[in-house]
């Protein structure tokens, strides 16, 4: 039964070099420019909200994901959480979490969602460095950065997380350490560093080639993120998934619900939902977006989408259970592909094994720190065209 609901906000300022998420972009206008634009799309948001049936108890985690959610006035915020609450209930000691870019809010903004039960931000930083801001296309420079991590202080936010990229076009070793020692000294709970990942459509996927450069060769970026290990966990953040470093107490609740592959709902424009046995993607542009909602409250919130077969849940289980420390349990794959599975696993990883870059131990499987987490696509590579096998053989 799901208990998550991620909210997607597609407004930006500018759409970064790298990114290929389903946003809308409004340009440099101030708040009170796009109110109207913002207002109508959290209108049909609400409408998606509002035929959706509740499928269990009250939500225990929501998370404002983007685009850039902190465009959002405080207003236009109470709206959706009043929304979300009326139809599934927010348990009163839930997780509500908002991403939330530099440049884009004050302290009365925070302060202003604080109020309204927000008591985890995500700051997207992404480099302390304004040439690599500008060469990525940030909107936000340097000094915004200060400053949004000055108010995230002086509004004692519970639990704050900064995120950083590595392998930026031009970004030297020596600059991604002083990066990861500016996050550190900034004081945040959470910490997220992400690899630069090419898609073909961007700015970027037509301007560079993966370890080409000026993009930092294959070798630099292991650097970084063995460098990212050690410095991160020496502060004293404990490296429970693969791109994410958490204080005790502080690792994102909401996330986790997607790497232990547990239903959850998704609203807006571009996001996924996955209740049901159900894994259902919205249109990615705001036209197409309003004409499904259209549609989905016409049929009463229901979704057609096939149902996901249990290998296919299977392997999303292992996609995404590996990404964390304590990595997966085996006992439900052996239930539902067999003793086969098992063997399956000694065969293909035997020289993972072997390397102690793969541990398999009481029935978990898990990657090492960090040298299992490197090789991490390619284990599971391996272990996907096992299970197709498995599964054509049965």
């Amino acid at each position: 039964m799901p208990t998550s609901a991620y909210v997607h906000i597609p407004f930006c300022r500018r759409r970064c070099f790298y990114c290929d998420f389903p946003i809308s972009v409004i340009g440099d206008r101030k708040r009170g420019e796009t109110s109207l634009t913002i207002s109508t799309y959290v209108d049909c948001l609400c409408q998606e909200i509002s035929a959706t049936s509740p499928l269990g108890p009250a939500l225990t985690t929501v998370f404002f994901g983007g685009g850039t959610p902190s465009l959002l006035s405080v207003a236009q915020l109470e709206q959706i959480l009043t929304t979300l609450d009326r139809q599934f209930g927010i348990a009163a000691e839930a997780e509500i979490s908002m991403e939330m870019d530099p440049g884009t809010f004050d302290l009365s903004h925070i302060q202003g969602y604080r109020q309204l039960g927000v008591n985890r931000i995500s700051l997207g930083v992404q480099a302390f460095d304004d040439a690599l801001l500008e060469r990525c296309g940030r909107f936000h420079r340097l000094a915004d950065v200060y400053r949004a991590v000055e108010n995230m202080h002086r509004a004692q936010v519970p639990s704050w997380s900064l995120d950083l990229i590595s392998g930026l076009p031009g970004q030297t070793v020596a600059q991604w350490q002083a990066g990861l020692e500016r996050a550190i000294a900034a004081g945040p709970h959470h910490l997220s560093s992400y690899d630069l990942t090419i898609e073909p459509q961007t700015p970027f996927g037509k301007q560079y080639q993966p370890s080409e450069s000026p993009l930092p060769s294959e070798a630099a970026t292991v650097n970084m993120y063995q460098l990212t290990q050690r410095t991160l966990t020496a502060a004293g953040y404990d490296h429970y998934e693969i791109s994410n470093y958490a204080k005790p107490g502080h690792q994102c609740r909401h996330n986790r619900t997607y790497w232990e592959n547990r239903p959850f709902y998704g609203f807006g424009m571009g996001a996924t939902s996955y209740t049901q046995d159900q894994r259902v993607a919205r249109p990615r542009t705001q036209v197409a977006y309003r004409q499904w909602v259209d549609q989905y409250q016409r049929v009463g919130g229901v979704l057609s989408e096939p149902k996901l077969s249990l290998v296919e849940q299977l392997t999303d289980s292992l996609m995404v259970g590996l990404r964390l420390a304590e990595g997966i349990d085996i006992d439900p794959f052996t239930q539902g592909l067999g003793q086969g599975f098992t063997t399956m696993l000694h065969t293909r990883l035997r020289p993972y094994l072997s390397s102690g870059q793969v541990v398999l131990e009481n029935n978990r499987l898990k990657l090492s720190d960090p040298d299992g987490f490197l090789i991490s696509n390619t284990v599971l590579s391996d272990l996907f065209n096992g299970i197709e096998q498995l599964a054509g053989d049965r």
